[in-house]
């Protein structure tokens, strides 16, 4: 294959492109504190003023064929290093996958998430592919974890109050390969099929009531070991076992309404911190028992005016299945007046303590009172007993990255070392959604560290109904480029 020779001249402008390239990326290796990156310098200079290495040699090829296949090439490279540079360091988009927001935010809407709101990580896994989260659609993993960077965060701001955050899934360190599971928390799979096979054998199950916090350890530490035994020996049906670096992890959205070092509670339903009742967002909806007249259905156009989804009635656990439907104050208020239809609506109390953070804990809380707990934050201590140490073994073992230990006098070691008092080196957030009694949150799964923070949602700049067709309403106009802190 023939290749043309030209002479490469510099001139002002190649003087001029390279100062100003050269001062841009100067700026950003000091914003982002990087300063090995100095290395590539010389290749910027080569590539404007000296011309000794052939970066566009396909362009002198006579081959016209050759020359348009790599000039895609290139333009594709391109698009795909300055996509994973944006993505990292300034904006990315989000789905919303879920109605755990609703009604602030819906499912189908499209936002733009802000990573400069918080200030954006430096990626800890830095050898992955852009736009793909954790695995391509074959199945094969989208990243390289052969290099893994400690966290550091540029120019980071405190997240508040009450703001919509993007984080990754904390508790989503550990998945099974097998993507019917992978929507599940590992650690509930494990406790759950422990349970199971503890009742299958027909073994007395104590009550934890009746132990003392060392064999309350003992017990839990027992069901956890028997459910993932049986997951890692059923390979077939779970597939192997993955572990997924922090910035890997699944994206999710929720609500921070708990700051570090707030003590946080759930009474009634009613969030409080330090004692305080904290403002609900104006669209919270809890899950109603709605008994309608003569057994009658509910109009679809009432649904529509409610913000019912298709799921809300026919789904599993819809209304069709269990009477039940997911109302905002207004929406409720709205139906209540539709005496002739509707016979009562009552407000679901929920009893329950299966599920709920810590699963290894005998806590007697339940979704819709909670707590009190304290809400870590970095630099502050907190006295460790084994009462506590469910609630506060996790940021401790797996966030942090020590080894923790009982010995069975109920010594607590922390890296071999005696420890009667934890100080902790990140903050942490307690995320919850707006949809209080249809949302996988911190009240199943704890904490979130600073560390797992992805950036704040800024703008929906698409909303899609999927209940609806293209000539009845499936792009929601009224939601448009809307700012999300409008929808609070």
């Amino acid at each position: 294959m023939k290749q043309k020779t030209k002479k490469k001249n510099t001139t002002w402008r190649d003087w001029a492109k390279m100062l100003v390239i050269m001062a841009l990326y100067i700026w950003f290796l000091a914003w982002v504190g990087a300063w090995w990156g100095l290395i590539i310098v010389p290749f910027i200079f080569d590539a404007y003023i000296t011309k000794k290495i052939p970066w566009s040699w396909w362009k002198e090829l006579e081959n016209p064929v050759t020359r348009t296949i790599m000039s895609w090439v290139d333009a594709i490279v391109f698009a795909l290093v300055a996509v994973y540079f944006v993505n990292i360091y300034f904006f990315q988009n989000y789905t919303i996958p879920s109605s755990s927001l609703e009604k602030s935010l819906l499912v189908g809407d499209y936002l733009f998430v802000s990573k400069m709101s918080y200030g954006p990580r430096v990626p800890q896994t830095p050898l992955h592919l852009p736009l793909v989260q954790h695995t391509l659609p074959n199945g094969m993993k989208s990243y390289l974890d052969w290099i893994q960077w400690d966290y550091k965060r540029v120019s980071p701001k405190p997240v508040k109050l009450n703001d919509i955050v993007v984080f990754n899934y904390p508790s989503g360190d550990t998945v099974v390969a097998n993507p019917r599971y992978q929507a599940a928390d590992y650690y509930g799979l494990c406790y759950g099929y422990g349970y199971q096979i503890l009742a299958s054998g027909n073994a007395q199950m104590p009550d934890p009531d009746s132990l003392d916090a060392y064999q309350r350890r003992q017990f839990y530490d027992a069901v956890f070991a028997l459910g993932r035994s049986y997951i890692t020996q059923n390979k077939q049906e779970f597939g192997e076992l993955l572990w997924r670096p922090a910035d890997r992890r699944e994206n999710y959205v929720k609500r921070c309404v708990g700051l570090p070092g707030q003590t946080l509670e759930i009474r009634d339903r009613v969030i409080y911190l330090d004692g305080k009742p904290n403002k609900e967002p104006d669209n919270v909806q809890y899950n109603y028992h709605v008994k309608l007249t003569g057994g009658r259905d509910l109009p679809e156009n009432l649904a529509r005016e409610l913000g019912l989804a298709n799921d809300d009635l026919y789904g599993p656990g819809g209304f069709h299945q269990t009477g039940v439907l997911p109302l905002t104050a207004e929406a409720k208020a709205q139906l209540s007046q539709h005496k002739d239809i509707v016979e009562s609506i009552a407000i679901v109390s929920d009893a329950s303590t299966a599920e709920l953070y810590p699963l290894n804990g005998n806590t007697g809380w339940t979704r819709d009172n909670y707590g009190p707990i304290w809400i870590p934050k970095k630099g502050e201590s907190i006295d460790l007993t084994l009462d506590n140490l469910p609630i506060y073994e996790r940021p401790i073992r797996i966030y942090e990255g020590n080894d923790l230990d009982v010995d069975p006098d109920g010594t607590i070691r922390i890296n071999g070392q005696p420890a009667t008092s934890y100080t902790f080196r990140m903050d942490y957030y307690w995320m919850m959604g707006d949809n209080r009694h249809n949302s996988a949150d911190s009240r199943y799964w704890g904490f979130v560290p600073e560390d797992h923070v992805v950036g704040k949602p800024i703008i929906v700049w698409l909303s899609t109904d999927k209940d609806r067709g293209w000539g009845d309403g499936h792009i929601r106009w009224q939601r448009l480029f809307r700012w999300v802190e409008n929808m609070n």
